[in-house]
């Protein structure tokens, strides 16, 4: 074989196994989409007296905010029952967080501790604050996130029904003077936490964890560790649950709202911070979980490293464009076709998944002349991609508040 057949022999491979990747990702998210259509069995309160009523301790790490931590607790607050506690890990403020906090009636433990920065250790330490007079639920909620009614009560009984992680709809909403930037932000952010999570449900399979408004039973957030420095925490916590047994369920109907920042900084350093948090995990535990499920013998764990393994909304979209440049380029030196037949395939199951939640989930707050800016979105993102290659985000950064 000489070496220009060599090449030509190993560009094929790479590209059928590119093409191949990318074909199975447009293909589980369009699964997942199409089956967010189908509605979940709707959750409902307990009204009848069948179940006691548990003891549930809400845990709302905060640091340095005293902007917003007011209003996040009273509105908790206005959702109380008589056995339910409010505790507030002041965690590294330097501001009135603890202050603020202690007027409204919350309990404020305060950590002081400048090696070990991250949500990670400030939930640990809110952990080992309740173990002496354990719940039956603990409910994380950050804090500058809005509650609606009745989600703590609909969370900590599908934790008590199901003795499983309980994962309430985070969305975000758009700030007052949003760009059409910022809708299809918010659009991405509920294709990835409402219709993929729904769409995991229906087809009896386990969510990703959002990082707020998720509840445990207190014997499983017990059994393991949460003290870490991982940007991500929640999806990490998600995971290691899903493979020790206790995989994650999604619960629509308890709704918990965050806001974009107005401030371009401010988003973009969030949307760093998230992005590249998931790309690391990606990395990290799509082995681990293909791993477990063939020691375990579990097919979700599977299921679960495939849904993992589909990249933020818009890099997604990015792979495909990139994709099909190289394999138009192949077609025009080699006249192979099928590498570039798949690839526009995939490029069909991607723009169907985006139009199926677009018309099912969005399209009343996402005109479609805004839809139509994802172009400009993508090319907001492309240099926060580009930075996971030379410099990824590894230590945990506040985002700065409105």
């Amino acid at each position: 074989m000489s070496i220009i057949q060599l090449v030509h022999l190993s560009i094929e491979i790479f590209l059928s196994i590119g093409v191949s990747g990318l074909f199975i990702l447009g293909l589980v998210l369009l699964v997942e989409c199409i089956a967010a259509i189908f509605p979940v069995v709707k959750q409902t309160v307990n009204h009848q007296g069948n179940l006691p009523n548990p003891k549930v301790a809400i845990l709302v790490p905060a640091h340095n905010e005293e902007n917003v931590i007011n209003n996040t607790l009273s509105n908790l607050m206005s959702t109380f029952e008589h056995q339910h506690e409010l505790v507030v890990i002041a965690d590294n403020c330097s501001d009135r967080t603890a202050t603020i906090a202690r007027n409204t009636g919350a309990i404020v433990i305060e950590r002081q501790d400048s090696q070990r920065l991250g949500k990670g250790y400030a939930l640990d330490y809110g952990l080992q604050y309740l173990a002496d007079s354990a719940p039956d639920v603990v409910v994380f909620i950050d804090a500058d996130c809005q509650v609606e009614p009745n989600a703590i009560a609909i969370l900590s009984e599908m934790a008590i029904i199901t003795g499983k992680p309980v994962q309430a709809n985070y969305l975000m909403t758009k700030p007052s003077q949003h760009s059409p930037k910022d809708s299809i932000s918010a659009f991405a952010f509920k294709v990835k936490n409402l219709v993929r999570s729904q769409g995991m449900t229906r087809l009896g399979l386990p969510c990703l964890l959002a990082g707020t408004g998720m509840a445990f039973p207190w014997s499983v957030i017990s059994s393991i560790n949460t003290a870490s420095a991982d940007i991500v925490e929640d999806m990490k916590l998600g995971l290691d649950l899903s493979i020790v047994g206790y995989p994650p369920i999604f619960c629509p109907n308890a709704c918990v709202i965050g806001n974009l920042p107005q401030n371009t900084q401010a988003a973009h350093n969030q949307r760093t911070r998230w992005e590249h948090g998931h790309l690391q995990t990606i990395l990290t535990y799509v082995p681990k979980l293909f791993l477990a499920g063939l020691k375990q013998k579990r097919f979700k764990l599977f299921v679960s490293a495939l849904d993992l393994c589909i990249p933020p909304l818009s890099l997604l979209v990015v792979m495909w464009i990139s994709m099909m440049l190289i394999t138009l380029l192949f077609f025009a030196i080699s006249s192979m076709w099928i590498p570039l037949a798949v690839t526009g395939l995939t490029g069909f199951l991607i723009l169907t998944a985006i139009l199926i939640s677009w018309k099912k989930f969005a399209s009343s707050d996402l005109p479609l002349r805004e839809l139509l800016a994802v172009p400009i979105y993508i090319l907001w993102k492309i240099p926060l991609y580009l930075k996971f290659l030379i410099q990824p985000q590894k230590t945990w950064i506040r985002t700065e508040r409105d």
